[in-house]
This record gives C-alpha cells, sequence and structure tokens, in this order.
C-alpha cells in the first residue's frame, strides 16, 4: 500500500506541474530501434509488447547486475538464490525459466544442458540497451522464446571519438569491484573491449551456522566491426566469464539450509563473426553470421561429490532482406533466413557425448500503410534430429491513431521449447532417469494493449492484456521408489494477465518511471486433473522510480522501491507438505552521484534501505541492507 500511495503522490506532482511551469518542454529523444523479428523496426512501429533500459538508466542507478535492471520491467520476475552472484532465475509472464530466450551480441546464452540462463553471472556493465520482447517469439528466434525474449546488445565504439573509463568501486560484505572499457575507432572501422571483476565475501545464506557465502566474477567482452567496402562490413564479438559461488544445501528431510563447502564454478564463453552487404541502393540486404557457444559447470558437494558437465552450441545462419516503397506512401519488406544448429552436452556422470542437430527456414513480411497502420508476420520450420519437428507462426500490429497520441499494438503466435539434454539423457542412479522420448512444449499466446501520450509526450502510459497456454508441459513425475523422470502431461497450463508501465518526463530535471503485473498463472498435472499455482511467480508485482538532476545536471539522486506480492515456493522434503506460501516484500533503493569535473565522477547506491526480511526461494537467506560507494574516471 505504502508503494502506491508513493506512486499515487509522485504522479499527482507530475501532473500538476505544468500548470504551474508551462514553459517547459518535455524531453525529447531519439527514435528507438529494436529488432522484434528478422529486421530492425522502430519501437513505435512494433506491435510486440518491448521494453527497453538504456545502459544510461543502468549506469545512472547505479545497477550492478542485469537481473536487478529487469525487476523493474513488467512481466517480469526474478527469483535468486540467497546474494547477488548465486542462482539467479528470470521468469515472463508467468512462465519458466527456460520458455526465456537470452540472447548476448547476437549469441544465443542459454545453458545447453538445463535450457535457461542463470542470471547470477551477467553483471551490468558496458551495455547499450537491453530489449525484452514478451510473448511468443519462437518463428524469430527458435526454440526457448516461448515466452518472450532478452536481447543484449553491449556498446560499440564511435567512430573519430576513443574513450575510455575505469570505475572502482567498495561495498558491505567484503564487497570489491573494478571496471574498464575503451572505445573508438577510424574512417572505416570501431572497436570496444571492456572488462569487470566483482569480489564479494557475503553472508550467510543458510538457516544453520555463521559461514559467509561469497562469489566471485571476471567477465571480458570485445566486439568490432570493419568496413570491407560502402556497401559491406564485417564484425565479431567475443564474451568470456569466469565464475565462482559459494553454495550451501538443503536437508531433504527438513528442508533446512545448512552449512557446507560447497561451490560451484564456470566458464563461458561466447562468440560470433558476420558480414553484411547492402545493395541496390539499400533495398536489398544481405546478412551471414556464425555464431558459438562453450560453457563448462563444475559443482562440488560434499554430499554428492563432485560433477561437471560441458555444453557447445554452434549456429550458422543466412538472411536476405528487400525493402521497397510503392507510389503511394507504402512500405513493404520482404525477408527469408535459413538457420543451422548443433548442440552438444557432456556430463559427467555419463562417459558419453550426446549431439543433436537442427535445420529452420524462416520467412517475414513487413508492412508501412498511410504513415499509421504498421504489420508484422512470419512462418518458420524446424526440423530437428532428436524429438518432433515443429512449425511456429506469428501476426503483430500496430495503428498510430492520427491526432490522438494514441497507439493501438497487438500480437499473436505460437512458439516452441525444446526437451534439455538432462530431460533427454541425464541420470543420477537411485535419483533421475532421462526420457529421450519428449516431445517439445507448444504454446500458443495473444496480447492486445494501447499505449497513450499525454502533455505532448510527458507522460506516457501503456495497458497490455496477455494470454498463453502450454500444452505437453515437460514435468518431473516419481514413481514408488522416489525415482524421477520426465514426462510429457497430457494437460494445459494456461497464464493470463495485465502488465502496466508509465514513463513521466515533464521538465528537465525530474523523471520517473512506474510498472504493474498481474498474473494468473497455473499449472494442470493431467487433463482433467487439478489446477495448482505455478511456483515463484507472484499474482502482484511492481515497482516505481524517480529521478532528479539538478546543479548544472552535475549531480543526481535516485530512489526506487519493488514490490514482490506472495508466491508459492515449492519444499524438497520428504516428510513436510510439498509447498508453502512466501510472503510479499517491498525493497526500496536509494542512491546518486556527483560529477567533481569533466572527468571524474564519485556515486553511491544503498539497496533494501529497510531492511527488509524477506525470501525470494525457500530456505535460503537473502541480504539485508547493503550499500557501495565508488569512483569513475573518463578519459
Amino acid at each position: 500500500m505504502n508503494v502506491r500511495l508513493a506512486g499515487t503522490s509522485l504522479l499527482v506532482l507530475a501532473l500538476a506541474h505544468p500548470a504551474l511551469a508551462e514553459d517547459e518542454k518535455p524531453t525529447k529523444l531519439d527514435a528507438i530501434v529494436v529488432r522484434d523479428g528478422l529486421t530492425d523496426v522502430e519501437l513505435k512501429k512494433s506491435g510486440r509488447a518491448i521494453t527497453v533500459i538504456t545502459g544510461e538508466q543502468i549506469e545512472k542507478n547505479q545497477i550492478r547486475f542485469v537481473s536487478d535492471a529487469l525487476r523493474l520491467v513488467p512481466g517480469v520476475s526474478v527469483s535468486r538464490t540467497g546474494a547477488n552472484g548465486g542462482l539467479t532465475q528470470v521468469r515472463m509472464r508467468g512462465a519458466e525459466g527456460n520458455h526465456v530466450l537470452v540472447m548476448i551480441d547476437g549469441v544465443e546464452a542459454n545453458d545447453d544442458g538445463q535450457g535457461e540462463f542463470d542470471f547470477g553471472s551477467l553483471i551490468a556493465d558496458d551495455i547499450e540497451r537491453i530489449e525484452v520482447l514478451r510473448g511468443p517469439q519462437s518463428t524469430f528466434w527458435g526454440a526457448n522464446a516461448m515466452a518472450g525474449v532478452i536481447n543484449i546488445i553491449t556498446k560499440r565504439g564511435e567512430r573519430g571519438a576513443p574513450v575510455s573509463t575505469a570505475r572502482t568501486e567498495i561495498g558491505t560484505d567484503g564487497t570489491l569491484m573494478g571496471a574498464f572499457s575503451t572505445r573508438g575507432g577510424g574512417e572505416n572501422y570501431d572497436y570496444s573491449l571492456s572488462g569487470a571483476l566483482r569480489r564479494s565475501s557475503g553472508f550467510n545464506i543458510s538457516d544453520l551456522g555463521n559461514e559467509d557465502d561469497g562469489d566471485r566474477n571476471g567477465t571480458l567482452n570485445g566486439k568490432f566491426t570493419i568496413d570491407l567496402s560502402p556497401e559491406t562490413s564485417i564484425d565479431g564479438t567475443l564474451r568470456h566469464v569466469n565464475r565462482r559461488t559459494d553454495t550451501d544445501p538443503q536437508d531433504y528431510d527438513t528442508a533446512k539450509t545448512y552449512d557446507a563447502s560447497d561451490y560451484s564454478k564456470s566458464r563461458e564463453f561466447y562468440g560470433s563473426v558476420g558480414i553484411t552487404n547492402e545493395s541496390l541502393d539499400g533495398a536489398l540486404t544481405q546478412k551471414a553470421r556464425f555464431s558459438g557457444n562453450d560453457i563448462y559447470r563444475f559443482n562440488r558437494t560434499e554430499a554428492m561429490g563432485d560433477s561437471w558437465n560441458d555444453g557447445n552450441r554452434y549456429n550458422a545462419t543466412y538472411q536476405a532482406s528487400y525493402r521497397f516503397d510503392d507510389l503511394e506512401g507504402q512500405v513493404h519488406q520482404l525477408a527469408g533466413g535459413y538457420e543451422w544448429q548443433r548442440e552438444t552436452f557432456s556430463p559427467s556422470h555419463l562417459s558419453q557425448t550426446f549431439a543433436r542437430n537442427s535445420h529452420s527456414l524462416i520467412g517475414e513480411y513487413r508492412g508501412e500503410f498511410l504513415d499509421q497502420f504498421y504489420l508484422n508476420g512470419g512462418l518458420r520450420q524446424d526440423w530437428n534430429d532428436a524429438f518432433d519437428d515443429a512449425v511456429t507462426w506469428t501476426l503483430s500490429g500496430a495503428w498510430q491513431i492520427p491526432d490522438m497520441e494514441t497507439r493501438l499494438h497487438a500480437s499473436i503466435g505460437t512458439a516452441v521449447t525444446n526437451p534439455t539434454f538432462y530431460e533427454q539423457f541425464g541420470y543420477f542412479p537411485g535419483r533421475f532417469i532421462g526420457n529421450p522420448n519428449l516431445k517439445p512444449e507448444e504454446s500458443l499466446g495473444w496480447d492486445i494493449g494501447v499505449e497513450k501520450s499525454f502533455f505532448d509526450g510527458g507522460l506516457v502510459v501503456d495497458v497490455t492484456y496477455f494470454n498463453q497456454n502450454l500444452e505437453n508441459e515437460i514435468a518431473t513425475v516419481y514413481n514408488s521408489s522416489f525415482l524421477a523422470t520426465p514426462v510429457n502431461r497430457s494437460g494445459e497450463s494456461k497464464r493470463q494477465g495485465v502488465e502496466v508501465s508509465a514513463t513521466v518526463d515533464f521538465f528537465n530535471g525530474l523523471t520517473s518511471t512506474a510498472s504493474y503485473t498481474y498474473v494468473d498463472a497455473t499449472e494442470q498435472t493431467n487433463a482433467g486433473g487439478p489446477r495448482l499455482q505455478e511456483v515463484r511467480r507472484p499474482r502482484h508485482s511492481g515497482s516505481i522510480d524517480a529521478a532528479y538532476v539538478f546543479y548544472d545536471d552535475r549531480a543526481r539522486v535516485f530512489a526506487e522501491a519493488v514490490f514482490n506480492g506472495k508466491m508459492q515456493d515449492v519444499v524438497f522434503a520428504t516428510f513436510l507438505p510439498p509447498r508453502v506460501t512466501l510472503a510479499g516484500y517491498t525493497l526500496v533503493n536509494v542512491g546518486g552521484s556527483f560529477k567533481v569535473n569533466d572527468t571524474m565522477e564519485v556515486f553511491g547506491r544503498i539497496d533494501n534501505l529497510f531492511d527488509r526480511d524477506y525470501e525470494e526461494v525457500y530456505g535460503f537467506n537473502t541480504p539485508g541492507i547493503t550499500a557501495f560507494a565508488g569512483l569513475k574516471a573518463t578519459f
């Protein structure tokens, strides 16, 4: 309730301001271009539900992990095991974590074995923007894009304008962090290189004992573009993450977490190289790209011993698009593409490397009519050698109503999520047996929304309703000997809800954003069986943040509140009820920065200002008040 009152008060102040200062004008922003298909488009012309988080927003609010930035996005829920660096799952619109596809500079980053991406390893450093596409996106992005796509683009160099930055900071729980970046370029090339190292002694995440659980993360990222001619360019990316995180196990009789010398390590490599050619005065664009990842994970546990796995994914794509304008001001664009993918997975508990291959054909149409109607549609055929083939389709549209500052948007489509390697081939004696006969999960989803601008864009509000089902859901079942195996359920899971977002920017200095999400996500054990609420998906969630810039734009202060409603979680204990309800919570974070001169800036941030006690995952403690302060130099 306090968060709602705070948001209402801020909105009232913003609405009242034009009457007090009519001479002020809202900030005008450049057109935002996003990738919502095979080709890019201006955000206002997309019919899909998209939120863009800029690197400037991340830096100004001193956000250190991408997962914390995603907490401010409607339709997104975040669950973290313990402290920063611990296993962090992101779910979208009530779906599972492996229903969200994560791309980093055009390379798929989802784990090959588990199918989802652990956001605990993703430091929010040197990011240009994050595009969050909600709803089924498999037609253009492939499997795992059932609930949406999180597309992360890091910064590239600006030609003729070299710049380097260095940042150092210190914080509570023995946290130390340093980061650097250098970017620039010449007449026909640009480059970018960045790195970040973060260490934390952590705190005790377990219910029993007093051992601190720390984390270490080192990340390197680079990219380049070279113009071979005025029409042709090549580009490349390379990313490496080296990480170690302390963990604690749970007792299977009491579900209590206890101290142990357990830890996990990972080495992640992502890379790509591509070529782009434009001809016919830019009407025809051809792109080819080869990308790959290598993810190695090692786990040490006192109870189960050591285990490891190594997964690789390779992609080769080609696409061509042709754009033409007719005599009546209409714009049409046709695109087609081919994709080849090979995945391999080597687990320590089986002396065998598993592999699977797929081939895909994709087609896209994009149309613009009368400078107000915008359409996008696509069709995809996947041929898989390890499970059933799949066909997916999508259609979206937007209508910018003339002279009303109102935009209607809607989308509908199908999506699939392939079985993971663990689900197909996993094996733990006496505990888990894989199922190589699994089918891909299937889904149909749609959304419709309205975006309304007030006061010449000073206030923008968007309200979207979404509805999506899930068939052939892959779930783990147990036999009488408590041996687990995954199966395709015959029932249907359903998700629906409402997403609301608002942006306020009435005058230079004060800005604010707010979001609210209602999600009704239920799973059905089998056809005709009872429906259960999906775990770790709150029905109600939201956020509000506000920032004020003053003193000739040299000083900035901000505050944000993140609300997470009560939700259910699974209890992994033999003699306890299988589920528990986690209480809702609100976290308040504050901070600020000050530019000492043109090259030096000091900053600081306090998270969980009121020391709120809360749980995101049952059995794991979460941090109390945390703070950090630091210095940034630009030269």
